[in-house]
């Protein structure tokens, strides 16, 4: 009786350390997969706070919540089992989909360029974009997890890509982890974000000085906030979406672009010091360009094109 005891608690002790082996395998999969949508995440936090923007303040935060909530539902209950469903029976058709979002990125990094060189970007923030009222809440509401539904989407394929050759039940596992974790850490941040002013409010009118003047450099610093992570979130669509066009284009046979953009890296990953960041620095840029060169393509395909052919005189 007691050698099957021991022999019961050994194999215990056994299963314990393979679960736990098995969460870190699953946790340090889930932390790969998050890095590689990192670029997505960025952009996904700097669109986000815009659907708040002509709200009171004590709308901004349940109006996060409900954007949140949807997009917790695109990612689980939608993307993540066709993500499976493809990842299983029709996995070669993961680098064409990301390729298509590649695309979809990059053009909308290019468009966003384009209305601020063409001045349209004025016309859209002239006027107003969200007026007082439950219909008109519903509707940003609505047009926010649309939104985020692309979003996501890259997000999840990006993530289900780096974990592709994972066992199907650790890939569902993985991609749920990465949905929770980056919902939460997306819509935490914007929360954040969208209430830095009234924080900075609240600090203002403390009776410590030190204290009120954090907080009015906090409220003079917001709309600068805003706009460097409207900047960054720009770039970080061309980065992310040129990046997975170079990377799809060497998946499916073309190598030369991919190469050359390897072998610039490998150039200046060699200087002291400095090498790694010159090397990161090449490939975000590398691929940045590419991502706005298809994206200006695209965007002269369905706007520059059309407007010139509406604009020039019938005869």
């Amino acid at each position: 009786m007691a050698g099957g005891l021991a022999a019961l608690l050994d194999d215990i002790a056994a299963l314990a350390k393979l679960a736990a082996a098995s969460v870190d395998d699953v946790s340090a999969a889930a932390g790969r997969a998050s890095a590689k949508a990192a670029g997505v995440v960025i952009d996904d936090t700097a669109v986000t706070p815009r659907y708040v923007h002509g709200f009171t303040p004590d709308r901004e935060l349940p109006i996060i919540r409900r954007i949140a909530v949807g997009s917790l539902r695109n990612k689980l209950l939608f993307i993540l089992p066709a993500a499976l469903l493809l990842s299983q029976f029709v996995p070669w058709l993961l680098t064409p989909i990301l390729m298509v979002g590649g695309a979809y990125l990059s053009y909308e990094g290019a468009e966003k360029i384009w209305e601020l060189v063409s001045g349209h970007a004025q016309e859209h923030t002239s006027t107003p974009v969200a007026t007082q009222g439950a219909d008109t809440e519903k509707s940003m509401v609505g047009g926010a997890i649309r939104t985020d539904f692309i979003l996501s989407a890259e997000i999840m394929v990006i993530a289900l890509n780096e974990v592709a050759d994972e066992p199907f039940v650790s890939r569902a596992i993985i991609l749920a982890v990465v949905a929770l974790a980056i919902t939460a850490l997306v819509y935490g941040v914007v929360g954040l974000i969208v209430k830095l002013d009234d924080i900075g409010l609240h600090l203002a009118g403390r009776s410590n000085a030190a204290v009120a003047a954090t907080g009015r450099v906090l409220v003079r610093a917001m709309p600068k906030i805003l706009s460097v992570l409207s900047s960054v979130g720009i770039v970080a669509m061309l980065w992310v979406g040129g990046h997975i066009l170079l990377s799809g284009v060497d998946e499916l046979g073309w190598h030369a672009p991919f190469e050359l953009l390897h072998h610039l890296e490998e150039a200046v990953h060699g200087v002291p010091g400095v090498g790694g960041l010159l090397a990161w620095l090449v490939d975000t840029l590398g691929s940045a360009l590419v991502g706005l060169v298809v994206g200006a393509v695209i965007v002269a395909v369905l706007h520059v094109v059309p407007r010139r052919r509406k604009a020039a005189p019938a005869y």
